[in-house]
């Protein structure tokens, strides 16, 4: 990057002659513009396995399929917001899950 000598502008090439575009200098030498990008390698993208997900809180619920007696519980608002949400179990050992209404 070359700089005119008298006003101090930032010379640029015009019609393959170099020139100051604030003063109009003219420069006789040619015009080296180097640049350079450093590429970083994009982040992984981590992958959720299935025991990665159980980090629920656990209570004693019986599993309609397997009979286990422990089973993981979330609760979420799925019907009108003055109504009760509902309840889901989901078992430690089958991972079967089912909901409870109230």
């Amino acid at each position: 990057m070359e700089f005119c000598p008298k006003c101090g502008s930032l010379l640029a090439e015009k019609n393959k002659k170099v020139g100051c575009v604030n003063c109009n200098y003219k420069s006789k030498s040619k015009l080296k513009l180097e640049s350079s990008e450093k590429i970083e390698k994009p982040m992984e993208i981590g992958v959720i396995t299935d025991k990665d997900t159980d980090v629920f809180p656990i209570t004693n619920a019986t599993c309609n399929k397997c009979n286990n007696k422990e089973a993981y519980f979330w609760t979420s608002q799925t019907r009108a917001g003055d109504e009760a949400e509902t309840k889901f179990y989901r078992c430690t050992k089958c991972k079967y899950t089912w909901r409870e209404y109230r």
